[in-house]
């Protein structure tokens, strides 16, 4: 499959509101859910990671120096598909949306 030209370009990756770690509550048990046009299509909940947070930020610091800020990007849930100009995308954590935007 095509996952870098489908993943890697230009604005690929936008980014929400900041969301502190301590109002995510437990770590084992996030729930995430991306909208598009109103419906949902990805719902995922961090207890379905293979693997903790924990267990991939000391596997990848042990390649690359991580500081603060840093993003580190993973696998995503059932769901992905095409979007096309005009949708409307809105992303939420524990059920608070922290993204929203228009593809142009």
């Amino acid at each position: 499959m095509p996952w870098e030209k489908a993943k890697a370009f230009d604005n690929a990756a936008p980014i929400g509101n900041f969301v502190k770690k301590e109002e995510l509550g437990d770590l084992k048990n996030i729930n995430f859910e991306l909208k598009i046009n109103g419906e949902s299509r990805q719902i995922g909940n961090s207890k379905d990671l293979i693997f903790s947070f924990d267990k991939v930020i000391s596997y990848v610091s042990q390649f690359v120096t991580l500081k603060t800020g840093d993003l580190i990007y993973t696998g995503t849930p059932e769901g992905v598909g095409q979007v096309k100009i005009g949708d409307q995308m809105e992303g939420f954590i524990n059920g608070k949306s922290f993204l929203k935007l228009n593809i142009k």
